[in-house]
């Protein structure tokens, strides 16, 4: 089975991590700088559990908001060096849903709302011309569900 880099893009409470649970949890290695809070280089350490990862054979799911080019460029380049497919997932990045979803997490979960306005200021959508072999958008429902469309820019954009 060919290995997967995917890249969750998205703002802070838009369901990467729930989304990464249900869909991902059993097949897919999970790197977050969420859980390496303690670490005095994230970035570094990130890379390292990616590489160790796919040197093992298996296929990542980057946890992490992925807002910009550059960020996700790394992954990107890292996921063909090891002869991955990269794939981005961007979650519908309205901010009133992940405000309202972020004011019912607990402790260290939660994030102060200004971080939220923060990562949509520097948001960019994701595009094949970035690298990526597959794009998906992915919605929330109301009753939690998740709705995974192929990626079509043109309908993405009147999102906001």
């Amino acid at each position: 089975m060919m290995k997967e880099v995917v890249i969750l893009i998205g703002l802070q409470a838009s369901g990467k991590s729930t989304f990464f649970r249900t869909q991902f949890a059993a097949t897919h290695v999970h790197v977050s700088k969420d859980l390496l809070r303690n670490n005095s280089r994230p970035a570094r350490r990130q890379r390292q559990l990616i590489e160790e990862a796919l040197l093992a054979g298996h296929s990542v799911v980057i946890d992490n908001t992925n807002a910009t080019l550059e960020e996700r460029a790394e992954l990107i380049q890292l996921a063909h060096q090891y002869l991955a497919s990269a794939i981005g997932y961007y979650f519908d990045s309205r901010p009133g849903g992940c405000l309202e979803r972020n004011r019912q997490r607990e402790g260290r979960e939660r994030v102060p709302d200004v971080a939220i306005f923060a990562t949509l200021k520097r948001l960019v959508r994701p595009s094949y011309d970035e690298g990526f072999e597959w794009l998906y958008y992915v919605s929330l429902e109301d009753d939690g569900a998740f709705v995974v469309s192929e990626w079509d820019a043109e309908e993405s954009v009147s999102e906001q």
